[in-house]
């Protein structure tokens, strides 16, 4: 299921006088269910490498560099693709913020976006089938400007996130 969302809030200016900020984030929610026990999943998701198998191949996504192999709390992770716009590589720079029993949260510090959090959750079905349900949060810079790209990342989103369920199922249902 596929949901959008615009959430408007009041950020606390780092100024002494009184001025306001304001975000305007878009949501992505995007889940569906692998018949394998979550541990597997788990497992697969928790590996680097599943960027590279999970990822669309026209995005061209390149590991540049990575603190470690496996998601653990505070991993780094560098990476190159064509991300946010499909006709120019960008960089992307991100941080595991978050780690707990089957769920992670990576966000961005570096990249095309003012604001990525994407937030990877597992749940277990039963003891052969897992719900993978991915959230994220972004804005892109460029104020009022920006705004205008969004409803394109929204829809970019959704082509992306499908591949990676169909990617997911080919790769852990089919071996």
């Amino acid at each position: 299921m596929t949901s959008y969302k615009l959430f408007h809030s009041v950020s606390i200016s780092t100024n002494i006088l009184d001025h306001h900020s304001f975000i305007y984030l878009r949501t992505f929610s995007h889940s569906f269910i692998v018949k394998r026990p979550i541990e597997k999943v788990w497992n697969f998701y928790t590996d680097v490498e599943h960027l590279e198998k999970i990822t669309p191949k026209k995005i061209d996504l390149r590991i540049i560099n990575v603190t470690n192999q496996r998601i653990i709390q505070g991993q780094e992770i560098w990476l190159s693709g064509k991300i946010a716009i499909k006709i120019r590589t960008a960089r992307w720079h991100s941080k595991i913020t978050l780690l707990q029993p089957y769920e992670y949260v990576d966000e961005m510090l570096t990249g095309p976006f003012k604001k990525w959090k994407h937030i990877h959750k597992f749940q277990s079905i039963d003891d052969k089938q897992t719900e993978v349900i991915d959230v994220v949060e972004f804005e892109f810079p460029y104020n009022i400007i920006g705004k205008l790209f969004e409803g394109y990342a929204y829809k970019q989103l959704q082509d992306i996130f499908e591949h990676r369920k169909l990617a997911t199922i080919n790769s852990l249902e089919n071996y």
